[in-house]
């Protein structure tokens, strides 16, 4: 059983795209579409701008949103896709490959959630780390202690664990853990604290959005970051995708429940190769490739 997942931010690099616009009518247009509906040239800073430019919130998602979705379009084969999944960002990739939403909507979506995080990233300074060979519960436990904000925010592979908060918060989680016996835990050069409540402002914009965008229901399972279930109804993905702004995205759960309910081969469609990685580290006998240009 087939499954498409799509990578979230992060995966950005200069240049990402280029060989899809150049080689492909369906991609150049699409590329095309997606500078009228932004208003802005997204193509001329995908192509050739520079690391700074790219690592802008406001960019980065609409830039990895569009080489992964149209990667999709382009380069998919005749299998029928079984299942779909995307980490963070990723998820709305997912929900236009699975039919849920048109590329338009899905874009104007992206780029409102990404200008509404921005904002909220540059109202309150906070930040996030990852921690390597640790415990996930005692890591909870220890987040859980710390008189600040520090919670966990992405569940990306046994392992490796992403937590989110105030810089103070982040701080004493980093000499806390290290002094518990973490691995490592390297603090993450990132504008914010993702998928914690720093993000509550953003979630309350983007519910608007949402609330008047076309959802249709998929065209089979996606599994959602805030439950790591299967979801079949278009109401339910409306509220889970809000929900994902402020809750840990449950990655390593959601691979382990796809390959429960039957999936054998998982393609990653976008810039990168972050995803194989992890469901290798989640389950190394899965067939797992990536597909890029």
């Amino acid at each position: 059983m087939k499954v498409a997942v799509f990578p979230g931010q992060g995966a950005q690099f200069s240049g990402m795209g280029k060989d899809l616009y150049d080689n492909y009518s369906q991609a150049k247009m699409m590329f095309e579409e997606a500078n009228d509906l932004l208003g802005f040239s997204i193509t001329n800073i995908m192509f050739s701008g520079t690391e700074e430019e790219l690592k802008m919130t406001k960019v980065t998602q609409p830039a990895v949103f569009l080489h992964s979705i149209i990667a999709y379009q382009v380069l998919q084969d005749d299998e029928l896709l079984a299942m779909t999944a995307g980490h963070s960002l990723g998820e709305f990739t997912a929900l236009v490959a699975n039919k849920v939403l048109s590329f338009r909507d899905g874009l104007s979506l992206v780029s409102k959630r990404a200008h509404a995080m921005q904002k909220a990233c540059e109202k309150t300074p906070s930040t996030m780390a990852v921690v390597l060979g640790f415990d996930n519960q005692k890591i909870e436990e220890i987040c859980q202690s710390i008189d600040e904000v520090v919670v966990p925010a992405n569940y990306n592979s046994p392992g490796q664990l992403v937590i989110s908060g105030s810089i103070k918060g982040i701080e004493l989680a980093v000499e806390a853990l290290q002094k518990a016996g973490a691995k490592r835990v390297l603090p993450l050069k990132v504008s914010g604290a993702f998928h914690s409540p720093f993000m509550l402002s953003a979630q309350e914009e983007l519910a608007e959005a949402i609330s008047t965008t076309q959802f249709n229901d998929p065209i089979c399972p996606i599994y959602q970051n805030c439950t790591g279930k299967p979801s079949l109804v278009a109401t339910q993905i409306k509220e889970n995708l809000l929900s994902q702004l402020t809750s840990p995205v449950l990655w390593m759960q959601s691979v382990q429940n796809m390959i429960e309910d039957g999936a054998t081969r998982f393609i990653e469609y976008g810039p990168g190769e972050v995803l194989q990685g992890l469901i290798k580290k989640i389950d190394p006998s899965i067939d797992v490739t990536s597909v890029k240009i």
